[in-house]
């Protein structure tokens, strides 16, 4: 490094403008240190200390879920919350996602001042690390974690936590009322026993796509878009009943509802009651307990799921044709996204489209696709989820209205979906041409006779089959092992760039 290339930065500090430096992707600590300007000078750095690890996603959501599928591991999907008083929120935000990235956990946070929220994916192997990177801090030990009711390895591909000014977009004023007065909790046992009171009213409090879907007999699900909606709406409905009747409220994972049954106690209601635990904590003491569940229906959820089923009952249409279904997708249009609920016919026939428009979009070539949608806020009509008037199936309801469901078991049209994983366990070895054999190495895991298999490849593309038989160095075998060359006869050619994929059917 010539001399001339080398500038001190105690000379140099006062006329160097470093706002265009990208610091975040420094992944070294710096005592004395040299760092290469794109001008061909170098600055030489004294005690700078800058964070050893990143504090950004480094990898594509294609690119992560490939590596999780390769891995092969079980993953958790679960919730938390938690109301505290946190000083540094940023702070805060900073040491969970390093503490979380070397657990290889995922997920969408959120942290504030007033607490946090999250929903997760982590390594089943991992669980009880994570949970203790949570109880080192005194507000979270002894926290609940909500594991959902379905589990599927790509809920979430990256890793988000987010600085907030709440924790739950509520709308409400804090300050005004004293958010720690909250209603009476409820386990599902109690729940259940309360709903036969006739002085009960029971409020849903998330957004109509959710309750369109799946919710509680009997109950009043406001159509709302958003929850700050839903507060004003059911404080005028129920004006004449604060006094002569017990509202009993309920959501997802049970957030919304510890802020919500503060504010109807400040404005009044003297009997105020939630579910603890939401719908998730519900459905695993139903399930624990032999209960019998008032829930019906589909529990949605926001990541990649878009709901869990708790019971085999069908209350929603498809928006499209009108058939029983509720099954949730977003639009194949990325300009448009629009999340809506759409049967196996309907995706078929509309190749994933809410509409014709869409649908002609995506025929066009990616280029023109981003031409198309470049600098259009899609925001808002995404989260008019369901309520395009693209979609040609869709009913105006009575809030109060009870809806009769639909068993599964009698609806054929129902999109089926199949729970699998692909699971790595071997690279290719060789081809033998004469034979038309492949030869993979066992590098992961086993595969035995009668397996269903997948091999994959930039050249090969997706092949699967079942293993009807093969050798194992050389030798008829049932099952090959870590570190076996395992051969079979395939009716194509293998590259060694091949990966051999073993596929794990899940209920």
């Amino acid at each position: 490094m010539e001399q001339q290339h080398h500038v001190s930065i105690l000379k140099t500090l006062k006329f160097y403008d470093f706002r265009h430096l990208n610091f975040k992707n420094l992944n070294h600590n710096f005592a004395t240190g040299f760092f290469h300007l794109e001008s061909g000078f170098f600055i030489q750095f004294y005690h700078l200390n800058v964070y050893s690890m990143q504090l950004y996603n480094t990898l594509s959501a294609e690119q992560r879920a490939q590596l999780i599928e390769e891995a092969g591991q079980n993953r958790i999907t679960l919730s938390f919350y938690q109301y505290a008083k946190i000083q540094d929120p940023q702070q805060f935000r900073n040491d969970l996602f390093l503490a979380w990235s070397k657990l290889d956990a995922l997920g969408r946070t959120y942290v504030a001042h007033e607490g946090i929220n999250a929903q997760m994916s982590i390594p089943a192997e991992n669980l009880e690390a994570f949970r203790e990177t949570l109880e080192a801090y005194d507000f979270m030990k002894g926290i609940r974690l909500n594991v959902a009711v379905e589990q599927d390895d790509l809920s979430f591909l990256k890793l988000t936590v987010k600085v907030r000014n709440k924790i739950v977009a509520d709308g409400l004023d804090d300050a005004t009322f004293d958010v720690t007065n909250k209603g009476i909790h409820l386990n599902a046992k109690e729940f259940n026993e309360m709903l036969n009171d006739p002085d009960v009213v029971l409020v849903d409090f998330r957004n109509h796509y959710e309750s369109e879907v799946g919710h509680f007999t009997g109950a009043i699900t406001p159509d709302v878009d958003t929850f700050r909606e839903s507060l004003p709406i059911i404080n005028e409905q129920l004006q004449d009943h604060k006094q002569n009747k017990k509202l009993l409220m309920y959501c997802t994972g049970g957030i919304r509802c510890e802020k919500a049954s503060a504010y109807f106690k400040h404005q009044g209601f003297e009997n105020v009651f939630q579910l603890e635990g939401g719908i998730i904590e519900y459905t695993r003491q139903v399930k624990a307990e032999g209960l019998e569940s008032k829930f019906i229906g589909k529990n949605f959820v926001f990541d990649h799921r878009l709901g869990e089923r708790i019971t085999d009952d069908i209350i929603a249409n498809c928006h499209q044709c009108g058939k029983p279904c509720d099954t949730h997708v977003n639009c194949a249009n990325e300009g448009c996204h629009l999340l809506f609920i759409q049967c196996d016919e309907c995706h078929e026939a509309m190749h994933g489209c809410c509409s014709n428009e869409c649908l002609d979009i995506i025929q066009l070539t990616i280029e023109e696709q981003k031409v198309i949608r470049k600098g259009l806020q899609k925001g808002n009509l995404i989260f008019k989820k369901g309520k395009s008037d693209a979609l040609k199936f869709k009913k105006e309801r009575n809030v109060f209205e009870e809806v009769i469901p639909v068993k599964v078991a009698t609806v054929t049209e129902i999109r089926k979906k199949k729970h699998e994983r692909k699971i790595l366990v071997g690279h290719g070895a060789h081809y033998f041409t004469k034979a038309s054999v492949a030869q993979f190495t066992i590098t992961n895991n086993e595969v035995k006779v009668g397996d269903e298999v997948l091999i994959a490849g930039p050249s090969t593309g997706e092949e699967r089959f079942i293993l009807e038989a093969f050798k194992v160095n050389g030798k008829d075998a049932q099952t090959a092992k870590t570190d076996d060359k395992i051969t079979f006869a395939v009716p194509f050619r293998i590259r060694l760039s091949d990966k051999l994929y073993f596929i794990k059917k899940e209920n």
